[in-house]
């Protein structure tokens, strides 16, 4: 009964010594006698009891890594206080066992040094904007070695970069000295746009205005000259009608009487103004000799008409 239960015990033992199950995204290194012998890959495996033996165990996921804050100083003897994260995976597991003795302390220790190295190169403004650059350098300067130790460095990101106090209190004044001088060219611009609309409305209500004067002239002067005209055509038709009317019977006498009507009438106005002196012919004759003066014009002007 003891036999039988040392065979059992030696049986789950052997069992357990040669089946591995290796998890998904995992890989299991097996030296056999001490030297390396293969990568153990996600599934069920098998190995030789007491003489292949797992040595390690990686995990092949993307794993990100912390990397401790530490003084840089930038190109312009700035002291600036840097920490960032580590983005790898592990692509060999064999270089990962034997490639270095800790592969995770050798690619953190790289990445200070290498952030030390580009910091070093740029001004303290520069740091600020280019993030994106640096992060590419340190990446690059890391992929390279990490290459031997079986790791692939897939992206690093710079969590906060810090300058000493007087370094931020001198960077929010120049901030708070820009942001007052735009202030003072945003309302000095204002003013002129101000007043460039100010002269520009004057001196289109001044060509609105002179537009509507010249306007206005020319409007009375094409008024007064057809006010002109009109006058004009009344008098020529009205003078037409008389000499008309002159060539019909009786039109001399009716003339006649016309003219001594008028005579006796600026005669009569003549006499009723008391400042005037009037002398009246002493022939009356001389009357009828200024009626037949103006006739004899009248007849003058019919003739020249026919």
């Amino acid at each position: 009964m003891e036999i039988a239960i040392v065979i059992l015990a030696i049986a789950v033992l052997f069992i357990i010594k040669t089946v591995k199950v290796v998890p998904q995204q995992n890989a299991w290194v097996v030296e056999r006698l001490g030297k390396f012998h293969s990568s153990l890959t996600p599934g069920l495996n098998f190995v030789v009891p007491f003489i292949d033996q797992v040595i390690q165990k990686h995990s092949l996921k993307e794993i990100p890594l912390d990397v401790p804050s530490q003084v840089c100083i930038t190109r312009d003897n700035t002291q600036l206080q840097v920490d960032g994260i580590l983005y790898f995976q592990v692509t060999d597991p064999k270089l990962a066992s034997y490639g270095s003795s800790n592969y995770i302390v050798a690619v953190t220790q790289l990445a200070q040094t290498s952030l030390r190295s580009v910091i070093g190169k740029l001004e303290l403004d520069k740091t600020f904007e280019e993030r994106d650059i640096i992060n590419a350098q340190v990446v690059a300067a890391i992929d390279e070695a990490a290459l031997n130790w079986g790791v692939k460095v897939l992206r690093y990101e710079i969590k906060d970069l810090t300058p000493p106090a007087e370094i931020l209190h001198a960077m929010q004044s120049q901030i708070t000295a820009e942001r007052e001088k735009r202030a003072l060219i945003a309302a000095s611009e204002g003013r002129r746009q101000e007043q460039i609309n100010i002269a520009t409305g004057e001196r289109e209500a001044f060509i609105a205005r002179s537009e509507g004067e010249k306007q206005a002239v020319i409007n009375k002067a094409e008024g007064d000259a057809a006010s002109i005209m009109a006058v004009a055509d009344a008098t020529a038709q009205a003078i037409e009608r008389i000499a008309a009317a002159i060539q019909k019977p009786g039109g001399e006498q009716a003339v006649q009487l016309k003219v001594a009507e008028q005579a006796v009438l600026a005669y009569g106005k003549v006499a009723q103004d008391a400042k005037t002196t009037l002398i009246v012919p002493g022939n009356m004759t001389e009357v009828s000799s200024l009626i037949a003066s103006a006739m004899q014009m009248v007849n003058t002007g019919k003739n020249v008409g026919h």
